[in-house]
């Protein structure tokens, strides 16, 4: 068998402010003809695309489940594309739904559906020189000039029944960049260089060390996460300075450093970073106990 090689990307569709999805996941016509629609407009991006296999998920997903280390939602996709008959040309496989519900981990999770930023996700699979050329070129092109067709997007507004107000393709690097971006502007920066290691550089170390931020350890694609009764965080170096160590200041200043603890543990979680918290009692050195 020769070998093959895959590009992971996705529509992406930003929804109108308070707009409510109809149908988060399409049935088979829907999907096909979608699908259909894609691989036309990577055509278009890149002829060679033709060449190549493409699947897609007739469904809208968050960021956070197509950015999870070893991107098992693209794998399970790629796993489909190896079991479904194969005539020699070129397919194209859109995974649609019944009664709304998509086979398997396909089915976009529940808790995640709110957000304004909903992703169809997209591999072309096939001969590994063909598509690491169409991986390459794609990367150079789509997130400066990805817009999807105009009936691309049309289509999927009225199939998915949501007000959409761009629709574009972006390769999961874009995504990645996009969402660093959309974290440090909501104060969360400090955290997204945890996310990205464990999905680029998953057995690589790395750090959250930046007081007053809790601190956490990623190694193996798995954060730890230091815990602190109130008197060992005042010594851990994460609490307020000396000369501000009032003590009504402090219980608040606690009280928001656990809040924080708690989003960051989430945040890791819902991007499928397994997430532990290590109790660190007061005199210990809490980088040793995250270490060992």
């Amino acid at each position: 068998m020769a070998r093959a090689a895959s590009f992971h990307g996705a529509l992406a569709l930003e929804l109108t402010p308070a707009t409510q999805v109809a149908r988060p996941v399409l049935d088979a016509a829907g999907a096909r003809k979608l699908a259909d629609l894609v691989a036309r407009d990577l055509a278009r991006f890149s002829a060679p695309a033709a060449g190549l296999d493409l699947a897609m998920i007739g469904g809208l997903f968050d960021p956070v489940e197509l950015l999870r280390p070893r991107w098992p939602l693209y794998r399970e996709l790629e796993r489909l594309i190896a079991q479904a008959p194969d005539h020699g040309e070129p397919r194209v496989i859109a995974f649609a739904g019944v009664d709304g519900q998509l086979p398997g981990t396909l089915q976009p999770q529940a808790e995640f559906r709110e957000g304004a930023l909903r992703l169809v996700p997209i591999v072309l699979r096939g001969d590994a020189a063909l598509a690491t050329e169409v991986d390459a070129h794609l990367e150079r092109v789509l997130f400066d000039t990805g817009m999807a067709g105009a009936d691309t997007a049309l289509f999927a507004q009225e199939a998915f029944g949501a007000s959409i107000e761009h629709a574009r393709y972006l390769t999961v690097h874009d995504l990645a960049a996009m969402m660093a971006m959309q974290y440090d502007h909501v104060g969360l920066g400090a955290l997204w260089p945890l996310i990205e290691a464990a999905l680029l550089a998953p057995e690589q170390e790395q750090w959250l060390d930046a007081p007053p931020e809790p601190l956490v350890r990623l190694v193996g694609g798995q954060a730890r996460i230091a815990m602190f009764d109130d008197e060992a965080w005042i010594h851990s170096g994460l609490a307020p300075d000396e000369d501000d160590r009032d003590q009504q200041r402090l219980c608040r200043a606690f009280d928001q450093f656990q809040m924080r603890q708690r989003q960051i543990a989430a945040l890791l979680e819902a991007h499928g970073i397994d997430t532990t918290f290590d109790h660190c009692p007061p005199g210990q050195d809490a980088r040793a106990i995250l270490r060992a």
